[in-house]
Protein backbone atom coordinates (compact mmCIF):
# COMPACT_ATOMS: atom_id res chain seq x y z
CA UNK A 1 0.00 0.00 0.00
CA UNK A 2 1.50 3.57 -0.84
CA UNK A 3 2.51 5.98 1.77
CA UNK A 4 1.54 9.81 2.43
CA UNK A 5 3.80 11.43 4.19
CA UNK A 6 3.28 15.29 4.30
CA UNK A 7 4.27 17.92 6.89
CA UNK A 8 3.31 21.12 4.91
CA UNK A 9 -0.53 21.42 4.85
CA UNK A 10 -1.08 23.18 1.61
CA UNK A 11 -3.29 21.27 -0.55
CA UNK A 12 -1.36 19.20 -3.39
CA UNK A 13 -2.38 21.24 -6.85
CA UNK A 14 -4.83 20.05 -8.77
CA UNK A 15 -3.26 19.21 -12.19
CA UNK A 16 0.44 19.12 -12.90
CA UNK A 17 3.19 22.19 -14.02
CA UNK A 18 2.90 23.35 -17.54
CA UNK A 19 5.87 22.40 -19.33
CA UNK A 20 5.42 24.62 -22.82
CA UNK A 21 5.50 21.77 -25.07
CA UNK A 22 2.53 21.38 -27.43
CA UNK A 23 -0.01 18.65 -27.25
CA UNK A 24 2.06 16.39 -30.15
CA UNK A 25 5.72 16.50 -27.57
CA UNK A 26 3.54 14.79 -25.04
CA UNK A 27 4.80 11.11 -24.24
CA UNK A 28 1.89 9.00 -22.79
CA UNK A 29 3.16 8.17 -19.34
CA UNK A 30 1.77 12.03 -18.19
CA UNK A 31 -1.92 11.51 -18.57
CA UNK A 32 -1.49 8.72 -16.33
CA UNK A 33 0.31 10.20 -13.67
CA UNK A 34 -2.55 13.07 -13.36
CA UNK A 35 -5.02 10.47 -13.30
CA UNK A 36 -3.42 8.74 -10.68
CA UNK A 37 -2.90 11.99 -8.28
CA UNK A 38 -6.55 12.89 -9.43
CA UNK A 39 -7.84 9.45 -7.74
CA UNK A 40 -5.24 9.66 -4.57
CA UNK A 41 -7.01 13.58 -3.88
CA UNK A 42 -10.36 12.04 -4.09
CA UNK A 43 -10.26 8.79 -2.94
CA UNK A 44 -12.46 7.95 -0.01
CA UNK A 45 -10.05 7.57 3.51
CA UNK A 46 -10.55 6.97 7.25
CA UNK A 47 -8.89 8.48 9.55
CA UNK A 48 -8.53 5.47 11.84
CA UNK A 49 -6.08 7.30 14.77
CA UNK A 50 -4.64 10.71 16.02
CA UNK A 51 -1.64 10.22 17.49
CA UNK A 52 0.37 13.33 19.62
CA UNK A 53 3.79 13.11 20.68
CA UNK A 54 5.62 15.12 22.77
CA UNK A 55 3.47 15.84 25.59
CA UNK A 56 4.75 16.19 28.87
CA UNK A 57 2.65 17.33 32.06
CA UNK A 58 -0.46 18.41 29.61
CA UNK A 59 -3.60 15.96 29.77
CA UNK A 60 -5.02 14.82 26.72
CA UNK A 61 -8.58 14.88 27.57
CA UNK A 62 -7.64 18.55 26.88
CA UNK A 63 -6.88 18.19 23.63
CA UNK A 64 -8.75 15.69 22.56
CA UNK A 65 -12.11 18.80 22.12
CA UNK A 66 -9.12 20.04 19.20
CA UNK A 67 -8.62 17.40 17.12
CA UNK A 68 -12.25 15.88 17.12
CA UNK A 69 -12.64 16.81 13.44
CA UNK A 70 -9.99 15.46 11.79
CA UNK A 71 -11.88 12.12 12.19
CA UNK A 72 -14.73 13.32 10.02
CA UNK A 73 -12.31 13.69 7.17
CA UNK A 74 -13.56 12.17 4.11
CA UNK A 75 -10.88 12.72 1.37
CA UNK A 76 -7.05 13.71 1.53
CA UNK A 77 -7.65 17.07 1.19
CA UNK A 78 -10.10 16.94 3.48
CA UNK A 79 -7.77 15.43 6.11
CA UNK A 80 -4.97 18.07 4.99
CA UNK A 81 -7.28 20.66 5.52
CA UNK A 82 -9.02 19.39 8.66
CA UNK A 83 -5.36 19.01 10.14
CA UNK A 84 -4.37 22.26 9.91
CA UNK A 85 -7.31 23.53 11.67
CA UNK A 86 -6.71 21.40 14.65
CA UNK A 87 -3.13 22.92 14.41
CA UNK A 88 -4.54 26.04 14.92
CA UNK A 89 -6.58 25.43 17.38
CA UNK A 90 -3.44 23.49 19.65
CA UNK A 91 -1.29 26.67 19.11
CA UNK A 92 -4.35 28.80 20.08
CA UNK A 93 -4.14 27.08 23.10
CA UNK A 94 -0.59 29.09 24.54
CA UNK A 95 0.55 25.73 25.71
CA UNK A 96 3.09 24.50 22.79
CA UNK A 97 5.97 26.28 21.42
CA UNK A 98 5.36 24.74 18.01
CA UNK A 99 3.03 22.04 16.57
CA UNK A 100 3.92 19.90 13.49
CA UNK A 101 1.79 17.78 11.43
CA UNK A 102 2.40 13.97 9.83
CA UNK A 103 0.24 12.04 7.41
CA UNK A 104 0.63 8.58 6.75
CA UNK A 105 -1.04 5.33 6.15
CA UNK A 106 -2.07 3.22 8.93
CA UNK A 107 -0.05 0.05 9.57
CA UNK A 108 -1.18 -2.75 11.88
CA UNK A 109 -3.59 -5.78 12.32
CA UNK A 110 -6.05 -3.10 12.25
CA UNK A 111 -5.42 -1.62 9.10
CA UNK A 112 -8.20 -0.64 6.39
CA UNK A 113 -6.73 -0.32 2.88
CA UNK A 114 -8.13 3.34 2.43
CA UNK A 115 -6.49 3.84 6.77
CA UNK A 116 -4.49 7.13 7.66
CA UNK A 117 -2.84 7.84 10.67
CA UNK A 118 -2.48 11.98 11.77
CA UNK A 119 0.18 12.62 14.00
CA UNK A 120 1.08 15.78 16.29
CA UNK A 121 3.96 16.34 17.25
CA UNK A 122 4.37 19.20 19.45
CA UNK A 123 7.07 20.83 21.63
CA UNK A 124 5.52 22.10 25.37
CA UNK A 125 6.51 25.73 26.74
CA UNK A 126 8.56 25.69 29.70
CA UNK A 127 6.76 26.10 32.84
CA UNK A 128 7.53 29.31 33.42
CA UNK A 129 8.45 32.52 30.90
CA UNK A 130 9.22 35.92 31.96
CA UNK A 131 8.96 39.04 29.59
CA UNK A 132 10.17 42.68 30.25
CA UNK A 133 8.16 45.40 27.66
CA UNK A 134 8.20 49.29 27.91
CA UNK A 135 4.32 50.78 26.83
CA UNK A 136 3.17 53.81 25.74
CA UNK A 137 -0.33 55.18 26.44
CA UNK A 138 -1.61 58.76 26.51
CA UNK A 139 1.07 60.97 26.85
CA UNK A 140 2.38 58.53 29.36
CA UNK A 141 5.49 55.78 29.11
CA UNK A 142 5.81 52.68 31.87
CA UNK A 143 7.88 49.72 32.21
CA UNK A 144 6.50 46.34 32.45
CA UNK A 145 7.81 43.08 34.07
CA UNK A 146 6.43 39.85 33.78
CA UNK A 147 6.33 36.18 34.78
CA UNK A 148 3.88 33.52 33.51
CA UNK A 149 2.94 30.00 34.27
CA UNK A 150 1.07 28.42 31.13
CA UNK A 151 -0.28 25.51 31.48
CA UNK A 152 0.17 24.71 35.09
CA UNK A 153 -2.60 22.07 35.79
CA UNK A 154 -2.30 20.37 32.50
CA UNK A 155 -5.32 22.00 30.48
CA UNK A 156 -4.50 25.11 29.19
CA UNK A 157 -4.65 27.02 32.47
CA UNK A 158 -2.54 29.89 32.54
CA UNK A 159 -1.03 31.78 35.96
CA UNK A 160 0.54 35.28 35.56
CA UNK A 161 2.18 38.19 37.84
CA UNK A 162 3.05 41.76 36.29
CA UNK A 163 4.36 44.45 37.53
CA UNK A 164 4.25 47.85 35.91
CA UNK A 165 5.97 51.01 36.96
CA UNK A 166 5.29 54.42 34.92
CA UNK A 167 5.50 57.79 34.42
CA UNK A 168 1.99 58.03 36.27
CA UNK A 169 1.03 55.04 37.41
CA UNK A 170 2.60 51.77 39.07
CA UNK A 171 0.81 48.70 39.12
CA UNK A 172 1.02 45.14 40.15
CA UNK A 173 -1.17 41.88 39.83
CA UNK A 174 -2.14 38.11 39.96
CA UNK A 175 -4.29 36.58 37.39
CA UNK A 176 -5.33 32.94 36.85
CA UNK A 177 -7.08 32.00 33.20
CA UNK A 178 -9.31 28.89 32.63
CA UNK A 179 -10.43 27.78 29.35
CA UNK A 180 -13.72 25.53 28.60
CA UNK A 181 -12.34 22.43 27.35
CA UNK A 182 -13.74 22.67 23.57
CA UNK A 183 -14.39 26.01 23.78
CA UNK A 184 -11.21 28.11 24.40
CA UNK A 185 -13.15 31.15 23.65
CA UNK A 186 -15.47 30.78 26.47
CA UNK A 187 -12.47 31.26 29.53
CA UNK A 188 -13.03 32.55 32.74
CA UNK A 189 -10.31 34.76 34.61
CA UNK A 190 -9.89 35.94 38.44
CA UNK A 191 -7.58 38.51 39.15
CA UNK A 192 -5.94 40.65 41.96
CA UNK A 193 -4.45 43.81 41.32
CA UNK A 194 -3.23 47.12 43.30
CA UNK A 195 -2.92 50.01 41.03
CA UNK A 196 -1.61 53.80 42.38
CA UNK A 197 -2.02 56.63 39.65
CA UNK A 198 -1.41 60.05 39.95
CA UNK A 199 -3.39 62.66 38.05
CA UNK A 200 -1.59 66.28 38.10
CA UNK A 201 -4.39 68.03 35.94
CA UNK A 202 -6.47 67.50 39.34
CA UNK A 203 -3.93 67.69 42.04
CA UNK A 204 -5.23 63.93 42.75
CA UNK A 205 -3.11 60.62 43.65
CA UNK A 206 -5.46 57.83 43.71
CA UNK A 207 -4.63 53.47 44.96
CA UNK A 208 -6.64 50.52 43.86
CA UNK A 209 -7.45 47.63 45.76
CA UNK A 210 -9.27 44.80 43.80
CA UNK A 211 -10.50 41.67 42.65
CA UNK A 212 -12.22 41.33 39.33
CA UNK A 213 -13.57 38.04 37.72
CA UNK A 214 -14.64 37.80 33.55
CA UNK A 215 -16.45 35.43 32.12
CA UNK A 216 -15.88 35.87 28.28
CA UNK A 217 -18.28 33.97 25.73
CA UNK A 218 -19.64 34.07 21.90
CA UNK A 219 -22.95 35.15 21.00
CA UNK A 220 -23.19 34.86 16.98
CA UNK A 221 -20.40 36.34 15.73
CA UNK A 222 -19.50 38.74 18.52
CA UNK A 223 -17.34 38.35 21.78
CA UNK A 224 -18.28 39.61 24.91
CA UNK A 225 -17.23 39.47 28.13
CA UNK A 226 -18.94 39.97 31.27
CA UNK A 227 -16.94 41.08 34.39
CA UNK A 228 -17.48 41.97 38.08
CA UNK A 229 -15.09 43.80 40.15
CA UNK A 230 -14.33 45.03 43.19
CA UNK A 231 -12.33 47.95 44.10
CA UNK A 232 -11.31 49.66 47.36
CA UNK A 233 -10.64 53.13 46.62
CA UNK A 234 -8.31 55.64 48.56
CA UNK A 235 -8.40 59.49 47.10
CA UNK A 236 -5.90 61.89 48.16
CA UNK A 237 -4.26 64.56 47.39
CA UNK A 238 -1.33 64.95 45.39
CA UNK A 239 0.21 68.74 46.30
CA UNK A 240 -0.48 70.92 49.01
CA UNK A 241 -2.38 73.01 47.08
CA UNK A 242 -4.38 70.76 45.86
CA UNK A 243 -8.05 72.64 46.19
CA UNK A 244 -10.89 72.18 48.62
CA UNK A 245 -13.38 70.53 46.13
CA UNK A 246 -10.49 68.27 45.89
CA UNK A 247 -9.37 67.64 49.56
CA UNK A 248 -13.40 67.06 49.97
CA UNK A 249 -13.76 64.03 48.05
CA UNK A 250 -10.42 62.55 49.53
CA UNK A 251 -10.75 59.41 51.64
CA UNK A 252 -11.66 55.93 51.41
CA UNK A 253 -14.89 54.20 49.10
CA UNK A 254 -16.15 51.13 47.93
CA UNK A 255 -16.51 50.03 44.31
CA UNK A 256 -18.66 46.83 43.05
CA UNK A 257 -19.32 46.91 39.09
CA UNK A 258 -20.39 44.90 36.52
CA UNK A 259 -19.86 45.53 33.26
CA UNK A 260 -20.30 44.40 29.70
CA UNK A 261 -20.52 47.26 27.28
CA UNK A 262 -22.00 48.92 29.88
CA UNK A 263 -20.57 49.80 33.66
CA UNK A 264 -23.44 49.44 36.19
CA UNK A 265 -22.52 49.87 39.52
CA UNK A 266 -23.58 50.08 43.33
CA UNK A 267 -26.75 47.66 42.76
CA UNK A 268 -23.82 45.10 43.60
CA UNK A 269 -22.81 46.38 46.84
CA UNK A 270 -20.40 49.52 48.26
CA UNK A 271 -20.76 53.04 48.32
CA UNK A 272 -20.65 54.21 44.59
CA UNK A 273 -23.62 54.11 43.01
CA UNK A 274 -24.00 55.24 39.10
CA UNK A 275 -24.59 54.31 35.66
CA UNK A 276 -21.51 55.51 32.90
CA UNK A 277 -21.89 54.67 29.05
CA UNK A 278 -19.72 55.65 26.68
CA UNK A 279 -18.68 55.13 22.81
CA UNK A 280 -15.72 55.62 20.17
CA UNK A 281 -16.92 55.98 16.60
CA UNK A 282 -14.37 56.28 13.63
CA UNK A 283 -14.80 56.62 9.97
CA UNK A 284 -11.79 56.43 7.45
CA UNK A 285 -11.79 57.44 3.07
CA UNK A 286 -8.93 56.87 0.89
CA UNK A 287 -8.31 59.58 -1.56
CA UNK A 288 -6.31 60.63 -4.16
CA UNK A 289 -2.41 60.54 -3.89
CA UNK A 290 -2.44 58.66 -0.59
CA UNK A 291 -4.73 60.76 1.77
CA UNK A 292 -6.82 59.49 4.03
CA UNK A 293 -9.50 61.59 5.69
CA UNK A 294 -10.48 60.40 8.92
CA UNK A 295 -13.84 61.24 11.15
CA UNK A 296 -14.28 60.46 14.61
CA UNK A 297 -16.61 61.00 17.44
CA UNK A 298 -16.86 60.65 21.47
CA UNK A 299 -19.41 60.95 23.69
CA UNK A 300 -20.29 59.61 27.26
CA UNK A 301 -22.52 59.63 30.00
CA UNK A 302 -22.66 59.19 34.05
CA UNK A 303 -25.83 59.11 35.62
CA UNK A 304 -25.21 59.00 39.62
CA UNK A 305 -28.27 57.08 41.30
CA UNK A 306 -29.62 57.74 44.43
CA UNK A 307 -28.46 61.16 46.20
CA UNK A 308 -24.68 60.82 46.03
CA UNK A 309 -23.15 62.65 44.01
CA UNK A 310 -21.04 61.36 41.59
CA UNK A 311 -16.90 61.32 42.64
CA UNK A 312 -13.88 62.91 40.91
CA UNK A 313 -12.53 59.04 39.74
CA UNK A 314 -15.57 58.12 38.00
CA UNK A 315 -16.05 61.36 35.77
CA UNK A 316 -14.75 61.81 31.84
CA UNK A 317 -12.30 64.18 31.22
CA UNK A 318 -11.15 65.96 27.96
CA UNK A 319 -8.46 67.91 26.52
CA UNK A 320 -4.92 67.23 25.16
CA UNK A 321 -2.72 66.14 22.32
CA UNK A 322 -5.09 62.96 22.29
CA UNK A 323 -8.23 64.36 21.90
CA UNK A 324 -8.90 67.65 22.13
CA UNK A 325 -5.52 69.31 20.68
CA UNK A 326 -4.46 72.90 21.25
CA UNK A 327 -5.81 72.24 25.18
CA UNK A 328 -3.66 70.83 27.94
CA UNK A 329 -4.10 67.52 28.92
CA UNK A 330 -7.88 66.67 30.51
CA UNK A 331 -8.01 70.68 31.32
CA UNK A 332 -11.43 71.59 29.81
CA UNK A 333 -14.36 71.60 31.93
CA UNK A 334 -15.20 72.36 35.88
CA UNK A 335 -12.36 72.94 37.51
CA UNK A 336 -11.41 74.62 41.05
CA UNK A 337 -8.59 76.58 41.80
CA UNK A 338 -6.75 75.28 39.12
CA UNK A 339 -7.77 71.44 40.23
CA UNK A 340 -10.06 69.67 37.21
CA UNK A 341 -12.77 68.13 38.25
CA UNK A 342 -14.05 66.42 35.39
CA UNK A 343 -17.40 66.07 34.03
CA UNK A 344 -20.86 63.61 33.79
CA UNK A 345 -21.22 64.42 30.20
CA UNK A 346 -18.80 64.88 27.04
CA UNK A 347 -18.47 64.56 23.62
CA UNK A 348 -15.89 65.42 21.11
CA UNK A 349 -15.23 65.19 17.61
CA UNK A 350 -12.24 65.45 14.87
CA UNK A 351 -11.70 66.21 11.53
CA UNK A 352 -8.32 64.92 9.60
CA UNK A 353 -6.47 64.83 6.66
CA UNK A 354 -3.73 62.40 6.40
CA UNK A 355 -1.04 63.15 3.49
CA UNK A 356 2.59 61.62 2.30
CA UNK A 357 5.13 64.25 3.19
CA UNK A 358 6.14 66.81 0.42
CA UNK A 359 8.21 65.39 -2.03
CA UNK A 360 7.89 62.27 -0.37
CA UNK A 361 11.31 61.44 1.22
CA UNK A 362 12.16 57.58 1.77
CA UNK A 363 9.53 56.69 -0.50
CA UNK A 364 9.07 52.40 0.07
CA UNK A 365 11.22 52.86 3.52
CA UNK A 366 11.35 54.62 6.38
CA UNK A 367 9.43 57.50 5.02
CA UNK A 368 6.27 55.68 4.82
CA UNK A 369 5.64 55.43 8.32
CA UNK A 370 5.33 59.76 8.35
CA UNK A 371 1.98 61.26 7.41
CA UNK A 372 1.31 65.25 7.13
CA UNK A 373 -1.26 66.18 9.98
CA UNK A 374 -4.51 68.76 8.83
CA UNK A 375 -7.08 68.43 11.35
CA UNK A 376 -10.01 70.42 13.47
CA UNK A 377 -11.23 69.41 16.39
CA UNK A 378 -14.32 69.93 18.62
CA UNK A 379 -15.78 69.16 22.11
CA UNK A 380 -17.36 69.97 25.75
CA UNK A 381 -18.22 68.36 28.71
CA UNK A 382 -20.00 69.58 31.58
CA UNK A 383 -21.87 68.62 34.80
CA UNK A 384 -25.23 67.69 34.54
CA UNK A 385 -28.73 68.71 36.62
CA UNK A 386 -30.69 65.24 35.61
CA UNK A 387 -33.91 66.79 36.90
CA UNK A 388 -33.86 69.16 34.13
CA UNK A 389 -34.37 66.90 31.14
CA UNK A 390 -32.67 65.68 28.27
CA UNK A 391 -33.51 68.87 26.15
CA UNK A 392 -31.56 70.84 29.09
CA UNK A 393 -28.57 68.29 29.17
CA UNK A 394 -28.25 68.63 25.05
CA UNK A 395 -28.31 72.38 25.07
CA UNK A 396 -25.56 72.59 27.95
CA UNK A 397 -23.32 70.50 25.92
CA UNK A 398 -23.65 72.51 23.06
CA UNK A 399 -22.85 75.67 25.11
CA UNK A 400 -19.38 77.15 25.08
CA UNK A 401 -17.79 75.03 22.56
CA UNK A 402 -14.12 74.29 22.61
CA UNK A 403 -12.23 73.75 19.18
CA UNK A 404 -8.75 74.13 17.47
CA UNK A 405 -7.30 73.50 14.30
CA UNK A 406 -4.13 72.94 12.96
CA UNK A 407 -1.22 71.05 11.47
CA UNK A 408 1.90 68.41 11.80
CA UNK A 409 3.75 65.58 11.58
CA UNK A 410 2.50 62.14 12.47
CA UNK A 411 5.09 59.11 13.05
CA UNK A 412 3.47 55.71 13.04
CA UNK A 413 4.70 52.78 15.36
CA UNK A 414 3.70 49.50 14.38
CA UNK A 415 -0.12 49.32 13.93
CA UNK A 416 -0.49 50.31 17.60
CA UNK A 417 0.87 53.92 18.76
CA UNK A 418 1.96 56.98 16.94
CA UNK A 419 3.75 60.27 17.70
CA UNK A 420 2.20 63.39 16.84
CA UNK A 421 4.34 66.59 16.74
CA UNK A 422 1.33 69.64 15.90
CA UNK A 423 0.99 73.52 15.60
CA UNK A 424 -2.03 74.02 17.46
CA UNK A 425 -4.46 77.19 17.36
CA UNK A 426 -7.13 76.52 20.26
CA UNK A 427 -10.70 78.37 19.90
CA UNK A 428 -13.51 79.00 21.89
CA UNK A 429 -11.31 79.05 25.33
CA UNK A 430 -13.36 79.23 28.74
CA UNK A 431 -12.40 80.73 31.93
CA UNK A 432 -10.40 78.38 33.66
CA UNK A 433 -9.25 76.23 30.49
CA UNK A 434 -5.64 75.85 29.90
CA UNK A 435 -4.23 75.89 26.63
CA UNK A 436 -1.03 74.43 24.68
CA UNK A 437 -0.80 77.55 21.83
CA UNK A 438 1.55 76.57 19.36
CA UNK A 439 3.79 73.35 18.90
CA UNK A 440 2.27 70.03 21.32
CA UNK A 441 3.35 66.73 21.59
CA UNK A 442 1.40 63.48 22.01
CA UNK A 443 2.28 59.71 22.23
CA UNK A 444 -0.44 57.22 22.56
CA UNK A 445 -2.58 54.67 21.35
CA UNK A 446 -6.15 56.34 21.28
CA UNK A 447 -6.63 59.36 19.61
CA UNK A 448 -9.78 61.65 18.41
Amino acid sequence: MGTVHARSLDPLPMQGPELGVQADDMDLGEPEQEEKQEVLENKDVVVQHVHIDGLGRTKEDILTYEVADVFRAKNLIDVMKKSHEARQKLLRLGIFRHVEVVIDTTEGADALPNGLDVTFEVKELRRMTGSYNTMVGNNEGSMVLGLKLPNVFGRAEKLTFQFSYGTKETSYGLSFFKPQPGHFERNFSINLYKVTGQFPWSSLRETDRGVSTEFSFPIWRTNHTLKWEGVWRELGCLARTASFSVREESGHSLKNSLSNTVELAGYTGGDVSFLKEDFEIQLNKTLFWDSVLSTSLWGGMLLPLGDKPSSIADRFYLGGPTSVRGYSMYSIGPQSEGDYLGGEAFWAGGLHLYTPLPFRPGRGGFGELFRTHFFLNAGNLCNLNYGEGPRAHLSKLAECIRWSYGAGIVLRLGNIARLELNYCIPMGVQSGDRICDGVQFGAGIRFL
